[in-house]
């Protein structure tokens, strides 16, 4: 039990290194959240950035996923629910670090990025009808929310496994939540992608 709050602490502590905030204080040495649609993600930094700083913010976002979740599951065996709980603890990290007043991104990457971890076939599943909404439609947020809605369905299709379904639709949940403050701005309708 102690050994797995360590790890889902460890979790929160890497969900909290936020990589749009640090790379335009490290370019422009301006804070992103006071910047356009004051998101602290992908989306936002592309927009100030450049093209580079959407790819660095998404690499760094995604690996700190991918850091956090190899080192809970080689440093011990854990169970399905632990995997879980370090993931959500990511993913809090990210949307409330602590060190930036609990004003974080809004978690698309992170939660892309523990899906992948987790069941690489659901992200298969979610790029192909992406694809499709954004070509009938073309616009990303009403493609990207459907898109996401079928992570936790292919989960339980091809893992059987109510753990990780039911964990990642409650996930999904928190991040659409954390987008309801900035759905009545029209500029940031457009800010599935964080």
């Amino acid at each position: 039990m102690i050994q797995s709050m360590i790890l889902i602490v460890l979790s929160y502590a890497f969900g909290c290194i936020n990589g749009a905030y640090y790379l335009s204080k490290w370019k422009m040495g301006k804070d992103i959240r006071e910047l356009g649609s004051g998101n602290a993600g992908a989306r936002n930094a592309g927009r100030h950035l450049g093209k580079k700083g959407f790819l660095f913010t998404v690499v760094i976002d995604a690996a700190k996923v991918f850091m956090a979740l190899l080192i809970v599951s080689t440093l011990t065996e854990v169970s399905e629910m632990v995997m879980l709980l370090c993931a959500f603890g990511l993913l809090i990290g990210h949307i409330w670090p602590i060190q930036l007043q609990f004003r974080g991104g809004k978690g698309v990457v992170v939660f892309l990025a523990v899906t992948l971890y987790l069941v690489p076939v659901a992200i298969v599943v979610t790029g192909i009808v992406m694809g499709i909404g954004y070509l009938l439609l073309r616009r990303f947020t009403i493609p990207g929310m459907i898109s996401m809605l079928t992570i936790p369905i292919t989960t339980w299709i091809t893992r059987h496994s109510w753990t990780y379904s039911i964990g990642l639709l409650c996930m999904l949940i928190i991040v659409l939540f954390a987008h309801i403050p900035n759905s009545r701005k029209k500029e940031n309708l457009e800010d599935i992608g964080e």
